[in-house]
C-alpha cells in the first residue's frame, strides 16, 4: 500500500527563491499548456496531445527569448506539471462518464501567482536522500528537514510545497506493507456530533475539542486589523500572514487530535463502523461552522486507511439508517426527534436511551450486519470497487439524500 510522509523543511534564502523559481515556471507551463487545449477546443480541432504541448510548451519554449528562464530549473518539474493536467482532465473526463467515485471533478482551472500555495512534484531521478539528514531537489539545494520519524521505505515521489503562512514541506510517497496488529474481540459502532465528537458503543465519549471556537476571538481581531491595512501595502501582508499562521495553528491542533483519537480506536477495536454522514450537505446549514470545526470527513478517512494498515474491519453504514429512531434493545422504531431531544424513552420497552449512545449501538449492530451478509467488500491493492448499501429513512433525521458506501478494511492481499 502506498502511504504519505509529510516532514517540515526548512530551506535557507537562496533555496527559497529557488523554489519560488520552481513554482512559477511549473505555473507558467500548466497555465500555457491548459490554455491551448481549451483554445483548440474553442476551435474545435482535436484533443491536444502531451508529447505535442510538451515540444511546443517545455522543449521549444526554452530556446525563445520570452521563455529561456525555464532552462533554468529542472526539467522533471515542468515535465510533471503537465503529467497533473493530464490527470485533472483524466478525473474530468472520468467524472462526466460516472467512472470516478465521489463528487464530480470540474474542468482544470488556470493558476493564479497570488495564490498563497504552491507546490511542485518530483521523481526520483531530481531527489535523493542525503546522508547527513538533507534531502537534495534538483537546481535547489540541500534541504534542510526536520525528520519527525523514520521513512519506512525508499520514497518513490517527492511533493515539495508552500503553504499560505510561508512553511514548507516535503511530502513523500513510500511504497509500504501492512503492519498487522494483534487481532481483538472487541468491536465498536461510533456516533459522531457536535456535543460530543463521537460516542462509542461502549459508552465512552470523545470531547469535542472546538478548536476553531476556541481561536475565534483572536481569529476576529486578526481579520479586523487585516481589513484595516491598505491593500497592496506591506504592512498588509504581514497582517494577512498573521491570520494564516492562526488558522494553521488550528488546523495542526485538529489534524493531531484526529490523529491520535483514530489510532487509539482502531488499536483498541477488531473492527470499527461508523455512519456515512452527509458532510457537504450539512456543511450548508446552519452548523456549517460547527461540522467543519468538527472534521468529520478528515477523522472517517484517517480511520479507514488505518483500519486498512493494521489489518482491521473498518465499514461505513448507510446514511439513510435510522441509527436514532430505532431501540437498540428491542429494535423498535419510535420515529423522528428534534436534535435537542437527548434522552428518549422506548415506547415499547421503556428502556431510556441516551440519543447518541443508542445511535452508537445501532450502528455497530448494523455494521456488523453488512460485514456478516457479505455487503462490506475488503478493498484490495488494486482498490476494487465496493458495493452501495441503500436503507430507507427519514430524510430529515438522516440529512442529504445521497446513497453512501460501506467498505471493509480488512488485511490487505499483496
Amino acid at each position: 500500500m502506498q502511504l504519505r510522509y509529510n516532514y517540515r523543511a526548512y530551506p535557507d534564502a537562496a533555496q527559497r527563491r529557488a523554489l519560488a523559481q520552481a513554482f512559477g515556471c511549473a505555473r507558467v507551463v500548466w497555465n500555457a499548456c491548459l490554455r491551448d487545449r481549451r483554445q483548440a477546443h474553442a476551435a474545435g480541432l482535436p484533443y491536444v496531445t502531451s508529447a505535442e504541448l510538451s515540444r511546443l510548451r517545455i522543449t521549444q519554449a526554452k530556446h525563445t527569448e520570452e521563455r529561456a528562464w525555464l532552462a533554468d530549473v529542472s526539467a522533471v518539474v515542468l515535465q510533471q506539471s503537465l503529467r497533473d493536467l493530464d490527470t485533472a482532465y483524466k478525473n474530468f473526463f472520468d467524472s462526466l462518464k460516472g467512472k470516478r467515485q465521489g463528487r464530480k471533478a470540474g474542468p482544470p482551472r488556470y493558476k493564479s501567482k497570488k495564490d498563497t500555495r504552491q507546490s511542485i512534484r518530483l521523481n526520483t531521478n531530481a531527489f535523493s536522500l542525503q546522508a547527513g539528514g538533507t534531502v537534495y531537489v534538483a537546481k535547489v539545494g540541500n534541504l534542510k528537514v526536520k525528520w519527525s520519524r523514520r521513512l519506512p521505505a525508499a520514497p518513490t515521489s517527492l511533493t515539495v510545497t508552500k503553504d499560505s503562512c510561508g512553511r514548507y514541506f516535503l511530502s513523500f510517497v513510500v511504497d509500504t506493507e501492512p503492519s498487522l496488529l494483534p487481532e481483538l474481540d472487541t468491536d465498536a459502532g461510533l456516533d459522531l456530533g457536535l456535543s460530543a465528537f463521537a460516542v462509542l458503543s461502549d459508552g465512552s465519549r470523545i470531547d469535542s475539542p472546538r478548536f476553531l471556537r476556541r481561536a475565534e476571538k483572536k481569529l476576529k481581531r486578526l481579520q479586523r486589523d487585516l481589513c484595516r491595512k491598505q491593500k497592496g501595502s506591506k504592512n498588509r501582508a504581514k497582517a494577512r500572514l498573521k491570520v494564516a499562521r492562526q488558522h494553521a495553528r488550528v488546523a495542526d491542533r485538529r489534524r493531531d487530535f484526529h490523529h491520535k483519537a483514530s489510532t487509539r480506536i482502531i488499536r483498541d477495536n477488531q473492527a470499527v463502523y461508523v455512519e456515512d454522514l452527509a458532510v457537504a450537505g450539512l456543511g450548508r446549514t446552519r452548523l456549517a461552522k460547527s461540522v467543519h470545526d468538527a472534521g468529520w470527513s478528515a477523522f472517517v478517512g484517517m480511520l479507514e486507511y488505518k483500519a486498512l494498515k493494521h489489518g482491521r474491519t473498518f465499514a461505513k453504514v448507510d446514511r439513510f439508517f435510522p441509527s436514532s429512531q430505532v431501540c437498540s434493545a428491542c429494535g423498535f422504531r419510535d420515529g423522528p426527534k428534534p436534535l435537542h431531544v437527548r434522552e428518549w424513552t422506548c415506547g415499547q420497552c421503556g428502556t431510556v436511551h441516551d440519543r447518541d449512545h443508542n445511535a452508537a449501538r445501532n450502528v455497530l449492530f448494523e455494521g456488523r450486519r453488512i460485514v456478516a451478509a457479505g455487503r462490506a467488500e475488503t478493498p484490495n491493492a488494486c482498490g476494487a470497487p465496493v458495493r452501495r448499501v441503500h436503507v430507507p429513512a427519514q430524510r430529515s433525521e438522516a440529512g442529504s439524500p445521497r446513497k453512501g458506501q460501506t467498505t471493509q478494511a480488512g488485511t490487505l492481499a499483496l
